[in-house]
């Protein structure tokens, strides 16, 4: 919790009155002391109480052990007969200013968990259950699959569900960082964690509580600040070693000097100066503390990062593998193009949908939403669904062919063979071709502004599909991807990227992003895993490192930028930590300095660093 306000209040207050005492009015050592040592046992309690505890256990080299050790050898110096120097202030503004330290950074902590926090908010307390013909309210917890629940404008969802009655509005920015709303109706997956805006629905229970999406990306949350990054690994072997030889260096300068040279008050001055300055508080602190930050900034995009080890990894990108289908593209097929040759573009386009309409496929429904007019399925007759060719019909007394290359020549029809990219759909009415459609997925919004920006940074994009030649090349074309591999099987995808794998530089990565189904294999296989669209898949959750939460590519630009960020920002700490502190050694070393120099080589440069470490927390620059 750290210090009380009323407590550093006074202690503070006291400590002015104790500098007024000594720097101004010249008062005598013992009025000083009736001033400085209870602003000394106010400010310094806890960290003398740490100490005592932390003796008691044999854990001797922290912070608190090192300032006890100083600051009442400090005041020890100032009460030996015949000594002039009164180290008072120094004693007390070290505890002081430590405190100041600490509160910055339970500030900052403050500030990142807030962020993080928010997520607990996403889970919903009560749940609105129909049983027997009522309305219950019931504890999430208690509601079995397959139960219907109400949804009320305002409330958050408490469970995964599908809508069976009703229309609304939809906040999903608590899980996706998103702030337009999604229309939703009958038939729409709605996850919980979001947010009802304008309607009441009615909905059909899909997953548990303990399945659903708030609860997975809570657990995923949590695990994630358990996981530490190499650098934060660091300091603390870093710390585990540093501390006990500063000890070790600072008795050797209060005891061989001495010896040699006599002075012992100035040597022992000297050596309590050398304590203050070598806690490690700014990297111990801020190290955590910038990883920590820089998991709340992705969180509050709607990047879920499941530990500080994936940030660092994610600065060292130099190459991002992508899945097609699902993460580049939208995975839903549309009309593209109309080729009319015997018949205009209507009349090709109204046949083949009227045909279509007796199939499930993906390619007939996107060819049923293209056709502006009502298709009649009255008009259909005799049809015949080929797999793998198409279909063929009769439509208002006029046999009817639909389908591929291979239907047309298995029928003896002449159709036009130079194919463009996508799902090419002939169309032929009593035996002469009247055209072809061509039928494309969707390619997402932000794909090709997403590979720009990845290129821009340096980093080599490339692009792995089960999917024809002919269409990854046309969608690789126009994304401007470096390399494109297609037709590959799920065993060929992770051939494939351990041979990215093993061709990438010593210390960079390869990054797989995929849609997190379908592709589990390959995210677990890369040096780190982003799976694009994981809201409520377990596979997602699973096997990747990183979770985007909705369908936007372009987040893992922001990810990587961000993680470069946090990289850079912890070299900065480390360097101007370690920079500082051993030029205030040195020159404490030498008498140069002394006990205030060292206030700010502890304190100052773990406050700056701390402050530093907060800048992770914005995603803008």
């Amino acid at each position: 919790m750290g210090i009380s306000a009323w407590r550093m209040a006074v202690g503070s207050a006291l400590f002015a009155v104790g500098v007024f005492l000594h720097y101004i009015a010249g008062a005598s050592e013992t009025v000083q002391l009736a001033v400085f040592l209870p602003a000394y046992l106010i400010v310094g309690f806890d960290v003398l109480a740490k100490a005592a505890r932390n003796i008691r256990r044999g854990q001797l080299f922290d912070e608190n052990f090192l300032m006890t050790v100083a600051t009442v050898g400090a005041f020890a110096l100032s009460l030996i007969p015949g000594v002039d120097d009164v180290l008072f202030p120094e004693a007390v503004a070290v505890m002081l200013f430590f405190q100041v330290g600490e509160w910055f950074e339970r500030r900052a902590v403050g500030r990142t968990r807030q962020s993080i926090s928010d997520l607990m908010d996403l889970q919903s307390e009560t749940a609105h259950v129909v049983r027997n013909g009522t309305l219950e309210d019931v504890d999430p917890e208690d509601v079995s699959i397959e139960e219907t629940i109400v949804i009320l404008p305002g409330e958050k969802v408490p469970l995964d569900c599908v809508v069976k009655e009703g229309s609304s509005t939809l906040d999903t920015s608590a899980l996706t960082g998103e702030s337009i709303p999604r229309d939703i109706g009958p038939g729409s997956e709605v996850f919980s964690g979001t947010v009802n805006v304008s309607g009441r629905i009615v909905a059909v229970v899909t997953n548990t509580y303990e399945d659903s999406t708030a609860t997975k990306v809570l657990e995923l949350v949590e695990d994630s600040l358990s996981r530490k990054a190499t650098a934060e690994r660091f300091i603390t072997r870093f710390a585990r070693y540093y501390t006990p030889a500063v000890c070790a260096t600072a008795l050797m300068i209060a005891v061989v000097p001495s010896l040699l040279v006599g002075d012992a008050v100035s040597w022992v001055y000297r050596a309590l100066t050398f304590l203050v300055v070598s806690c490690p508080c700014a990297l111990v602190i801020s190290v955590p503390l910038s990883y920590f930050c820089g998991i709340g900034a992705a969180s509050r995009m709607g990047v879920l990062v499941k530990g500080g080890n994936y940030l660092e990894a994610l600065a060292k990108t130099g190459t991002v593998v992508f899945d097609k289908t699902g993460t580049l593209t939208e995975g839903r097929f549309e009309v593209s193009e109309i080729h009319a040759v015997s018949v205009d573009e209507e009349e090709v386009l109204r046949t083949a949908a009227e045909a279509e309409s007796v199939s499930n496929h993906p390619i007939s429904k996107s060819i049923l939403r293209a056709c502006d007019s009502k298709v009649d399925p009255s008009h259909v007759s005799d049809a015949e669904e080929k797999p793998g060719k198409g279909i063929t019909a009769v439509i208002r007394g006029a046999t009817v062919h639909v389908g591929n290359g291979r239907l047309m020549e298995e029928s003896g029809i002449a159709y036009c063979k130079e194919e463009v990219a996508g799902t090419n759909v002939h169309v032929a009415i009593d035996g002469e071709y009247a055209g072809h459609i061509v039928v494309s997925d969707v390619v997402k919004s932000d794909a090709a502004r997403t590979v720009s920006d990845l290129r821009a940074s340096g980093i080599r994009t490339v692009m792995l599909s089960g999917d024809s030649e002919r269409i990854c090349a046309d969608v690789g074309s126009r994304l401007g991807i470096d390399e494109v591999v297609s037709e590959l099987l799920p065993e060929g995808k992770t051939e494939a990227l351990q041979g990215i794998i093993d061709g990438s530089p010593a210390g960079r990565t390869v990054v797989f992003v995929g849609d997190g189904i379908n592709d589990a294999p390959s995210l677990a296989l890369a040096d780190i895993g982003i799976a694009v669209g994981g809201m409520g898949s377990d596979a997602a959750i699973e096997a990747a490192d990183v979770v985007i939460m909705d369908d936007s590519p372009s987040k893992v630009t922001r990810c990587i930028a961000l993680s470069r960020k946090v990289d850079r920002i912890v070299k900065e700490n480390i360097a101007f930590a370690l920079g500082v502190k051993f030029a205030i050694l040195a020159l404490t070393m030498i008498g140069i300095t002394g006990m205030w120099a060292a206030v700010f080589g502890d304190v100052g440069v773990s406050v700056i660093a701390i402050l530093n470490a907060l800048r992770c927390m914005r995603t803008g620059d």
